[in-house]
């Protein structure tokens, strides 16, 4: 019996809530999985688990056993990091989820400079804008854009988001001008994202910082900047968006900014991981590659200068 690899097995069947989504973590047979817990139970002399047809839930034994066990291995990782930073090599998988938009655009660079100073990193990246359970789907991190709320989750802010309000001169001409104020919105067609809290209103702020909840005619929702990005500069309508998805094009001038008055909401970037005593070394080297290339003004508030 391998007392160490049966332990970890135990943590995953914890944190997956059930021997088939362990399974699919460590990449075993569900049936290997069930043999590791039976050992353990055997060796142990206790039931860690009450097992229904649905569900696994912890003993009272149990829950104090994995504290228990989650030290000990993370006091074997600290010894393994320990020994391998004196050879200063980083191997291993880095499972990454990634906003859309702003992974596509603006992730490539940073990745494949990692991945030169690192060639033994595999990386897995998904592309989503949906909110992943970075401990449940068993990411190593995840890159999100928004007013994080409470968790148990480690934050680390990697870069301001500014959104703006854009159309393009050939949609301001058609429509005789340019919005003068919020209230001017209902006039227009507003080009929306789909995920928003609320997406019939935009919020902006006034130059007292008083909230303003202006309600909009959404002429055009998606759940993707970049198809909105483009609807705009071909004259659909406005848009309000991050700075990262169109600065580009504020600065060729196919987007003209408007209500520069106006103030819209300011969120962060963060590089999320699960709190473990020991981060991973792979996780660590590369959230601190995030944080230096991002940090000060990020290039694409450049355009707002």
């Amino acid at each position: 019996m391998n007392r160490f690899e049966n332990m970890h097995t135990f943590i995953r069947v914890v944190e997956a809530g059930s021997i088939s989504g362990a399974a699919d973590r460590l990449n075993v047979a569900k049936s290997a999985v069930s043999r590791r817990l039976k050992e353990l139970e055997k060796h142990l002399g206790v039931q860690l688990f009450h097992r229904t047809t649905r569900h696994m839930n912890l003993t009272d034994t149990g829950r104090a056993f994995h504290r228990q066990a989650v030290r000990i291995l993370d006091d074997v990782l600290e010894a393994e990091i320990a020994t391998s930073q004196a050879h200063e090599t980083l191997k291993g998988s880095l499972k990454i989820a990634l906003p859309s938009s702003f992974g596509l655009m603006h992730m490539g660079p940073i990745i494949n400079d990692f991945l030169k100073q690192h060639p033994q990193i595999e990386f897995d990246l998904d592309f989503n804008d949906r909110e992943v359970d970075v401990i449940q789907e068993g990411y190593d991190l995840a890159i999100r854009i928004a007013n994080l709320p409470n968790s148990s989750l480690i934050a680390r802010r990697i870069a301001p988001v500014k959104s703006v309000m854009c159309a393009s001169p050939d949609y301001l001409e058609r429509m005789g001008g340019v919005p003068r104020s919020p209230e001017d919105l209902i006039d227009h067609q507003c080009l929306v994202y789909s995920l928003l809290r609320d997406p019939e209103y935009w919020y902006l702020s006034d130059a007292s910082g008083d909230e303003i909840k202006t309600r909009i005619r959404p002429y055009l929702k998606a759940s993707t900047g970049e198809f909105l990005r483009e609807a705009a500069v071909e004259g659909q309508g406005i848009i309000l968006v991050p700075t990262f998805i169109i600065y580009k094009e504020i600065e060729s001038g196919a987007l003209v900014p408007l209500l520069k008055d106006y103030n819209t909401p300011q969120i962060n970037a963060y590089a999320i991981y699960p709190q473990t005593r020991h981060l991973s070394q792979r996780v660590r080297a590369f959230v601190d590659l995030l944080v230096k290339r991002f940090e000060g003004t990020p290039y694409w508030d450049l355009c707002l200068e």
